[in-house]
């Protein structure tokens, strides 16, 4: 079912943002030097919108937590001397009397904090009034129906231009990623909403520079219409998140990379390709985690060798056992050369773990 929710195209001061639309700036505003160390080259790659963490939630207490209303001040500065739009999150209604008090362009609702109907409507409820851009970040957890709740609670408040961050959903399992993309979330939030701009964050998805390309890439396939990249001028040095923020450069390079595609199929087609490939990964990551059971168990089965004095290999049982997969994975429609290669890859994986086992002091 189609979600009717009022929009407007979105833009500060009557300019358009052209698609794809770049973020990026520090996760938290640390310093006025580090703001606009980070801000400058950022606005000479093109950037026009300088986002950065004033108030920072943090899981537990004694984390940095942010510079709280003194950082709004960097912020204008960063608008007066380069001329980009600022952005920054917000929490309560405190967060945004000063937020607008401050001329802060564009803000975003976090993922905490959209996930709490209560928080999302007092905020609304002070945005009365303002037609400032919000952008709307989706529930820790991996609720359509919520992110929809906090877009409708926002838009009835009577603001119309807004716009969703897929930032990725927690997971209790441990994951490739910090967050997991469920990229059929996003997906099924376009096709309730057609007209809602999505921005993916992949630094929060992928919780390490190691997976941002990847990620943005992915974003860019499905057609989403920006990315908010964290940047800071000395990332190993940052006060939160230090390992999902790129320099500047790093993310001039990420931006280069990426290939902008012109969708030879329609949007449906190619979201539920999408759907179909997520389905995929996920299976991968069940069959890592079982790999890595059976690892432990063979471990374990090496500890038992090594105290009874017994041999690694047991011929008849890698024979049994082979034999027993190859009849099994037939009937399953996989071929039996498919089969032994795995299981043959399986057993001198085992047999590796063993060897480390027996050979230990």
């Amino acid at each position: 079912m189609v979600v009717d929710v009022a929009l407007e195209p979105l833009n500060v001061e009557g300019n358009l943002f052209s698609k794809p639309i770049f973020i990026a700036g520090p996760c938290s505003a640390e310093t006025e030097e580090q703001v606009m160390d980070t801000a400058v080259p950022l606005a000479a790659m093109g950037i026009k919108i300088f986002r950065a963490g004033i108030w920072k939630p943090r899981t537990r207490p004694n984390a940095f937590e942010g510079v709280g209303a003194e950082g709004l001040k960097w912020l204008q500065r960063v608008r007066r001397e380069t001329g980009m739009l600022v952005a920054t999150e917000v929490a309560n209604t405190k967060h945004v009397y000063e937020a607008l008090k401050h001329g802060v362009d564009i803000i975003w609702i976090g993922a905490r904090t959209s996930a709490n109907p209560f928080a999302v409507q007092d905020i609304a409820d002070s945005l009365r009034g303002v037609n400032i851009p919000v952008m709307v970040k989706n529930p820790i957890n991996p609720d359509v129906d919520l992110w929809i709740g906090a877009i409708e609670r926002i838009n009835n408040a009577g603001i119309k231009r807004m716009a969703a961050i897929h930032r990725g959903f927690s997971s209790y399992e441990k994951t490739l990623y910090r967050n997991v993309p469920q990229w059929q979330v996003p997906i099924e939030l376009r096709r309730r909403i057609p007209e809602m701009p999505i921005i993916t964050d992949p630094s929060h998805i992928s919780g390490t520079r190691e997976f941002l390309m990847d990620i943005s890439q992915k974003a860019m396939d499905l057609n989403f219409d920006g990315l908010i990249i964290e940047s800071h001028c000395n990332p190993d040095k940052a006060l939160s998140d230090a390992k999902q923020q790129v320099t500047p450069e790093g993310l001039q390079n990420i931006l280069d990379r990426l290939v902008l595609r012109e969708p030879e199929i329609s949007e449906e087609l190619m979201f539920t390709l999408a759907e179909l490939r997520d389905q995929i990964d996920k299976l991968d990551d069940r069959m890592i985690n079982l790999l890595e059971e059976r690892m432990q168990v063979a471990e374990q089965i090496g500890s038992y060798k090594k105290e009874n004095n017994i041999t690694i290999l047991q011929t008849k049982r890698w024979d049994d056992m082979l034999k027993n997969r190859l009849r099994l994975g037939v009937r399953k429609g996989l071929s039996e050369e498919f089969i032994i290669k795995l299981f043959r890859s399986i057993h001198q994986e085992s047999i590796n773990h063993q060897t480390s086992i027996m050979n230990q002091e």
